[in-house]
């Protein structure tokens, strides 16, 4: 009977809770060129397995044994800096990972590997930090870079202009779609490092971007960077808003959602209402607030459709401020009213309703 097979590619793991410490202790050896090359390969090939398992992530993290993984981000093998950054994100697939990472010296270094010369690499990055914004204080830790990733994501505007012909990849569509929801996460808590950067210009490239996935993401990053009033200014000064209603017919209801997101903020400005109600947005918010299909739907989607027609009934709320928005509007009092009386309505969408009706119906 021949013996167990072992994967070459793979270090041998040590039983139990001695796993994770050994196979640290083989990141550290101090061999040289292809041997330690080798070995470091191996030791975070098995350590990526164990981190599917939360008890070693939890191993690692409290074992203080992150901040030896700083090391690794400078060698001069793009498949250990790769795999480095591979293990992180998955330590950031749990809270305390992520909490770990922020809590640690890694960031800084992480983040010089945004321009690492594996694209691999640079895409692991990214998926880590997108991760750590799930946490208010990482995407507050993130904040500096900010600039960083909007030039990233210029580059790439570039280079499809460039190439405006050939089919793009897989990979460099997850990249944008990570580039853009992390800026929306930093921008949520602070947008003017982002409308500094020329992201309203650049964020507005993307609104029309084939991929539903960039659409979508892209919307997102352009509500939260319209909250602000400058944010709200740029978006009329970019010529934006044309894009941005023309999403509010997308296919897809979370690209819709955001797009009516912008709207709804934009709109609170006089500068906004006016070119919204040029382009006549009215008629297409109220089909969005009276298409509602709700029954039919799984509870995921049922949550973007109420943020779609929430945003659409705020909308035409502030619209109604304006003479010939009020007067649009007047003429289709009866749909705001049965969303404002509906015994089986939204809670939350019947008093949005009911809202937009005062103001429809205000006189002095």
């Amino acid at each position: 009977m021949s013996g167990p097979v072992t994967d070459p590619s793979r270090a041998p793991v040590a039983f139990g809770l001695r796993a994770v410490p050994q196979l640290f202790e083989e990141l550290q050896q101090q061999e040289v060129g292809r041997k330690r090359r080798r070995r470091r390969q191996r030791a975070l090939n098995s350590l990526c397995d164990l981190m599917h398992d939360p008890e070693r992530i939890y191993q690692a993290v409290t074992g203080g044994f992150l901040e030896q993984l700083k090391v690794l981000f400078e060698d001069e093998d793009p498949s250990v800096r790769t795999k480095t950054c591979e293990l992180l994100h998955l330590l950031s697939a749990h809270s305390i990972g992520r909490q770990a990472l922020l809590s640690s010296s890694l960031l800084p270094a992480l983040s010089q590997l945004l321009d690492d010369s594996s694209s691999s690499c640079r895409l692991n990055v990214l998926r880590v930090l997108n991760r750590l914004t799930l946490l208010p204080a990482g995407a507050e830790a993130l904040l500096t870079l900010v600039p960083t990733l909007m030039l990233k994501l210029r580059e790439v505007k570039e280079e499809e202009e460039e190439e405006e012909e050939e089919e793009e990849e897989e990979e460099e569509e997850e990249v944008q779609v990570l580039l853009l929801s992390t800026l929306s996460s930093c921008s949520r808590l602070d947008p003017r490092l982002a409308l500094a950067s020329d992201g309203v210009s650049v964020l507005g490239h993307k609104l029309s971007h084939r991929s539903p996935n960039i659409r979508r993401e892209a919307a997102a990053a352009m509500m939260a960077l319209s909250v602000c009033d400058d944010g709200k200014r740029q978006v009329c000064e970019e010529a934006v808003l044309p894009v941005v209603v023309n999403l509010l017919q997308d296919d897809d209801v979370e690209v819709q959602a955001n797009a009516a997101g912008v709207i709804m903020y934009t709109v609170i400005i006089i500068t906004g209402k006016q070119q919204c109600l040029d382009l006549n947005v009215v008629p297409v918010l109220l089909d969005l607030v009276s298409n509602s299909e709700e029954e039919e739907e799984d509870k995921e989607r049922r949550k973007r459709r109420k943020a779609l027609i929430m945003y659409s009934l705020r909308a035409l709320t502030a619209l109604a401020e304006a003479p010939d928005g009020r007067s649009l509007l007047l003429e289709q009092l009866p749909l705001l009213v049965r969303r404002s009386e509906a015994a089986e309505e939204d809670q939350d969408i019947r008093r949005a309703a009911q809202t937009a009706v005062r103001v429809v119906t205000w006189t002095p």
